[in-house]
């Protein structure tokens, strides 16, 4: 038993099937079986079936999964710690949603930063049905966003209240209406970022409660993208608030008084418990609650300078 075949297991298991594995792990199809077949005959269980829409664990195949993935999480998290021994430099490995990778991460890691010299940051840029995962697996140190689904292993730390906008061009016939219902919404144009319908986001689900579908929606290559195509008088978008203030504030998008419809949310900091959870880890879910933090997200930075620019890793593994 390897730790290669384990992997592959693993991620046979989560994504339920062999062809998404062999993509997320950037080998062949044949590759992934072949881990699999060893791993059948050396436990002597099938470890799995194909079923409708993907595959169903044995019994033992469950077992296996959740072992296997401890023993992955642990073998990744050793690497980790001793590239980090070798070369004085503290690594973070922080996922979050598109929009909070684009909108969120690059101001307040900047600033954490500052307080941790020899730091070296790698952002990824993934679903939130995900965030467990990573968390679990030791491919990411912390998640910022939404919750994961909870878990023993998993702890968050809430950090920020958000509100979302619904934006338009100052032009844009509902521009004037008051208290516009949200249904009245769906018909229109939504022009919405690289993941703007992951019904686990605040605006995902907003989106999905009007009845917004991906036929009705455009996606751009980032969310300031979308934004500028709105403020041109292509559609709406849903951003937020403290991200298009300035825009609103120049007249170059407006707010649509949008009633009865959740548009309030929590960011929270996510990583594992206890000693599971890397020094740096923990250094940066204390940094969240501070008001440094808070004034460095809501405030937002003009750039980062180039010699700390880390372009974000993105995984697109949709659930």
């Amino acid at each position: 038993m390897t730790l290669t075949q384990l992997r592959a297991f693993v991620t046979v298991a989560r994504l339920g099937s062999v062809k998404g594995a062999a993509g997320s792990l950037g080998v062949t199809e044949a590759a992934v079986s072949g881990a699999v077949a060893a791993l059948r005959r050396e436990l002597g269980d099938v470890l799995f079936i194909r079923a409708a829409g993907g595959i169903s664990l044995t019994p033992g195949g469950s077992r296996l999964a959740a072992g296997a993935a401890e023993i992955v999480g642990l073998a990744e998290e050793t690497r980790h710690r001793v590239r980090q021994a070798t070369s004085g430099t503290a690594h973070l490995r922080v996922a979050s949603t598109e929009a909070g990778v684009e909108q969120v991460l690059p101001a307040l890691l900047t600033s954490f930063g500052r307080r941790q010299p020899d730091l070296d940051v790698e952002t990824l840029a993934v679903p939130v049905a995900v965030f467990g995962d990573l968390l679990r697996d030791r491919r990411a140190d912390v998640t910022i966003g939404p919750a994961p689904h909870p878990a023993p292993a998993v702890e968050s730390v809430p950090f920020l209240r958000f509100q979302l906008a619904v934006v338009a061009a100052p032009d844009h016939p509902l521009k004037h209406r008051q208290r516009l219902a949200p249904a009245q919404l769906a018909p229109e144009p939504w022009l919405l970022g690289p993941a703007g319908l992951d019904p686990d986001t605040l605006s995902g689900a907003f989106l999905a409660h009007i009845g917004v579908e991906a036929t009705g929606a455009k996606a751009f290559p980032s969310v300031t993208a979308s934004l500028n195509a709105v403020a041109a008088g292509a559609g709406l978008s849903v951003a937020f608030l403290h991200v298009v203030r300035d825009d609103l504030r120049r007249g170059s998008l407006v707010r649509l008084d949008v009633t009865g419809a959740r548009l309030g949310g929590m960011l929270y900091a996510s990583a594992l418990t206890g000693e599971r959870r890397s020094p740096t880890a923990a250094a940066l879910c204390r940094f969240v609650t501070t008001p440094a933090a808070t004034q460095a997200v809501l405030t937002r930075s003009n750039g980062v300078p180039m010699n700390e620019f880390r372009p974000p890793v993105h995984v697109t593994i949709w659930s």
